[in-house]
């Protein structure tokens, strides 16, 4: 260990007196230098991390809504972590990352249970979160997040980054306008302001840089109306992940299955929807009959149908197929996606 000079220091009084200031006067040098060598090391943890962190650009906009939230590189080949929502349900889906390169990024798959959602770029070599690496923290241990909050960062400045802690662990008790949030399970409560326009998406650390969690959606608690600064923990969310990036959603129809005489369709839904121009036209409502199943349960024009019975539908072709193996007589579920709420919706058999 090396020691500064210390100017004008006189030693006066006995030996001893004299040798308890200059340990004091080191021991204060020694301090310094360590605050100063544990600030550059945060500092490098935090470039480290953002260089992981994009920005997403999406639909928004003329809705008077944000179209913009912030993503996590998990993977080398261009795998994106992010929350699913509105921003997302966009033809074009632009990914900017830290250094500014521009992407349209492909929407690979999406989980509305756990509110995540897994973009695509074609890109090689990127710096990234390994999930198997990520921890899990206790309430009291610092944390440090990640967003691009308020769009501020469009090309290559950094994303921005709070300091703060984990206030408690607990279940999700949250809604979004007058539904609940589809992810009911524990979440990190921090004190650091996360609910903010943008910050969807983006990511909580250890003081390490290690993933911790996913930042949310804009919530507010059921249970006092407050906006809630909450992430998805890392071990909640591994599992599903992985799922998406291996492509083990469940296929659209079980090729063993055999066809119902009466199957269902959209005629005895009642639903009409846009018309089918694209190979991958989305799933939007354009009427809902009177007097029908889809009116019973309450669907509307203008919702976007993501899920029938847990299994994601991108097109009207591969909804028609689905509905085509089930029997008009069964019970099954929607989850569709009404301005900004992912609802899901249980239709009872025809009566």
């Amino acid at each position: 260990m090396s020691f500064l000079p210390v100017r004008g220091l006189k030693m006066y009084g006995k030996p001893t007196a004299r040798l308890l200031l200059l340990s004091l006067v080191l021991s204060g040098i020694c301090v310094t230098t360590n605050a100063l060598q544990a600030e550059a090391t945060l500092r490098d943890i935090t470039r480290d991390v953002q260089r992981k962190v994009v920005k997403i650009y999406g639909a928004g906009g003329l809705r008077g809504l944000e179209s913009y939230q912030s993503g996590s590189l998990i993977t080398p080949n261009g795998h994106i972590l992010t929350a699913w929502s509105y921003v997302l349900d966009s033809s074009v889906i632009t990914v900017v990352l830290d250094d500014g390169r521009h992407f349209t990024a492909e929407l690979a798959s999406a989980d509305p249970r756990f509110g995540i959602a897994l973009l695509k770029i074609e890109a090689e070599e990127l710096p990234y979160f390994n999930l198997d690496e990520g921890v899990e923290i206790e309430p009291g241990d610092r944390i440090l997040s990640f967003s691009n909050l308020f769009g501020i960062a469009a090309g290559d400045e950094p994303a921005s980054v709070l300091s703060g802690y984990v206030s408690a662990i607990a279940p999700l008790e949250a809604r979004r306008s007058a539904f609940p949030s589809a992810y009911q399970g524990p979440v990190l409560i921090v004190d650091a302001i996360v609910n903010n326009p943008g910050a969807a998406g983006g990511v909580l650390t250890d003081q390490e840089g290690h993933f911790v969690g996913l930042i949310g959606k804009e919530l507010r608690s059921s249970r006092n109306d407050i906006w809630l600064n909450y992430a998805l923990p890392v071990g909640e969310i591994k599992e599903p992940i992985e799922d998406l990036i291996a492509g083990r959603s469940r296929p659209v129809v079980d090729p063993q299955q055999e066809k119902p005489q009466n199957p269902l369709t959209l005629a005895h839904l009642g639903l009409v929807l846009v018309p089918n121009v694209l190979d991958k036209t989305p799933l939007y409502i354009e009427r809902v009959e009177g007097e029908s199943l889809a009116a019973e349960g309450k669907l509307q024009p203008d919702d976007l149908i993501m899920y029938i019975d847990g299994t994601l539908v991108s097109s009207q072709d591969a909804l028609i197929e689905k509905l085509s193996y089930m029997d008009r007589d069964q019970r099954f579920s929607l989850i569709v996606l009404r301005n900004q709420d992912l609802i899901e919706i249980t239709l009872n058999e025809l009566k």
